[in-house]
């Protein structure tokens, strides 16, 4: 089974073709980065337009690489939500234009669904097994996701303020260091004592259903508080160097993450945790879950760097699943912006 999947949710334009929902045919990025540095983030006007020039191009180039035609096909699948209407609009519309002509399903996918997937798509000895906990990692999202089966999720925690993405790009831009943020500082901290400055870890407490209402830390997430920190101490001049700064910083969030990441493997008995989002590139990250996750005894699974960031591989190997089950989309499906899974 051959599905074309198209993913524009944000800055980056992708097509990919998954055959069987495991095995990526091909799998192409358009990425924006340089139209979008010199104003330190995204502008969603600038990244539609720019979806706009290159959509028939990558998908073109994804089926050329897969070597197939489109009437090889047996689905099409897109993100629809969330991100920015404007760039998953241009998505959507190529989308249904190619199922509509070919008489083919349509799979409306859910961004965040599609990160989880990411890790379905690695070497099969490296699958998680349900129930799993998934810690989604992203620059507009931070959730703990308690993954049950295909399609049953149950959302632990999320941020509440800013995302760990976020964070991350807002220090980088306070500190003058470039955008994307959090590429940068993931290599500049390796430079850098990651204990030089003892930000504080904001872990959030939640009443207890257990000790009579006491209060418990809990699994949401603050960043916000961490990124000031951050600001105040370059402020008052406390006299370490930048290398040190975003190493203790980047320190502070990792350390947030991996520990509700653990306790919520515990307490809902899940032998596995799996990473997912564009933070999971991470390479801090990424070793801390490994080396801690291991030592707890639970299996830890990390897709590649390249599925870890927006791709289209993750929508296809996603719908994969729900074309199994017979749930595909009205050619009335609409972008969302604001979307939970």
């Amino acid at each position: 089974m051959k599905i074309l999947a198209i993913e524009t949710s944000c800055d980056e334009a992708a097509a990919s073709v998954v055959a069987n929902g495991e095995e990526i045919l091909s799998n192409i990025v358009a990425t924006q980065v340089e139209f979008h540095k010199k104003y330190g983030g995204i502008v969603p006007e600038i990244a539609s337009r720019k979806h706009i020039e290159v959509i028939n191009p990558i998908i073109a180039e994804a089926l050329e690489k897969a070597n197939i035609g489109f009437k090889d096909l047996d689905a099409v699948a897109v993100t629809y939500g969330p991100g920015l209407v404007g760039s998953l609009i241009v998505g959507l519309c190529a989308a249904k234009a190619i199922a509509y002509s070919l008489s083919i399903p349509l799979i409306g996918i859910n961004h965040l669904e599609a990160h989880i997937y990411a890790n379905f798509l690695n070497s099969k000895s490296q699958v998680p097994n349900f129930p799993f906990i998934c810690l989604l990692v992203s620059g507009g999202h931070t959730m703990l996701i308690l993954v049950k089966d295909h399609g049953e999720y149950e959302v632990i925690g999320r941020t509440r303020d800013d995302a760990a993405g976020e964070a991350f790009d807002k220090v980088a831009r306070f500190l003058k260091l470039g955008y994307p943020g959090g590429p940068i500082i993931d290599k500049l901290a390796k430079e850098g004592n990651p204990d030089a400055i003892k930000f504080t870890r904001p872990m959030l407490a939640r009443r207890s259903s257990k000790s009579g209402g006491g209060l418990e830390q809990g699994y949401d997430f603050s960043f916000s508080g961490i990124k000031t920190a951050v600001i105040n101490y370059v402020t008052r001049d406390a006299g370490c160097t930048t290398k040190d700064i975003v190493a203790s910083f980047q320190q502070a969030v990792v350390d947030v993450l991996v520990t509700k990441a653990i306790r919520a493997a515990k307490e809902y008995k899940c032998k596995t945790i799996a990473l997912g989002g564009g933070v999971a590139a991470n390479s801090r990250l990424r070793e801390e879950l490994k080396e801690r996750g291991q030592k707890q005894g639970q299996e830890v699974v990390i897709p590649p760097h390249s599925l870890c960031t927006d791709n289209a591989a993750m929508v296809g190997c996603a719908a994969y699943y729900k074309l199994r089950n017979n749930q595909t989309s009205n050619f009335d499906l609409q972008a969302v912006a604001s979307l939970k899974l």
